[in-house]
């Protein structure tokens, strides 16, 4: 059960971790390299993480470890229909005018809800073991270090291993929504 939570947390925060950087990989040829591009996609994705927090100390309220299991899953199998991870195009933003809100939309459309799910996950499953009545419940901080290391394998990996390996096309796909 211990190896089922480490496993799941380490999982849920290389995916995290990974998405980023591959968003901004799809998102940055459509505006050019501006910083301000990087950054206000960055901005979004801390965030989405603010959100998934709350949302996971909020649903730790209910006192009732299979409601929260289930809500949990509902809003992971909802992330699904998002994938594979692609860009809507909603439109460019007008010539000229600050991308900001435009590249907002965009990101919460294209890849919002699966992100916001993903980052309540390892909080989430913190909060599960410490209630599961495992002899090693009373100190479920092992866990945060699973995430820990799934998110610095992600961000080291994705340059050396994943972005060299993962064109835009396949399996990410540019998607048009008319």
């Amino acid at each position: 059960m211990v190896l089922l939570f480490y496993l799941t947390v380490l999982v849920s925060s290389s995916l995290l971790f990974w998405i980023q950087p591959l968003f901004g990989k799809l998102l940055l040829p459509m505006l050019g390299g501006a910083p301000s591009v990087w950054n206000t996609a960055m901005m979004l994705f801390q965030g989405l993480l603010l959100a998934g927090y709350a949302y996971a100390h909020i649903l730790g309220r209910l006192n009732s470890l299979r409601r929260e299991i289930l809500a949990h899953v509902l809003i992971l199998l909802v992330g699904l229909a998002f994938l594979p991870i692609a860009i809507d195009r909603i439109g460019a933003p007008p010539p000229g005018s600050n991308p900001i809100f435009w590249v907002v939309s965009l990101s919460l459309v294209s890849i919002g809800w699966p992100f916001f799910a993903l980052s309540a996950s390892a909080p989430l499953l913190q909060s599960w073991f410490g209630r599961s009545g495992h002899p090693s419940s009373s100190d479920p901080y092992f866990l945060y270090a699973a995430s820990n290391v799934g998110s610095l394998t992600a961000l080291l990996t994705f340059p050396l291993v994943l972005e060299p390996s993962v064109p835009l096309g396949i399996p990410v796909q540019l998607a048009q929504v008319h």
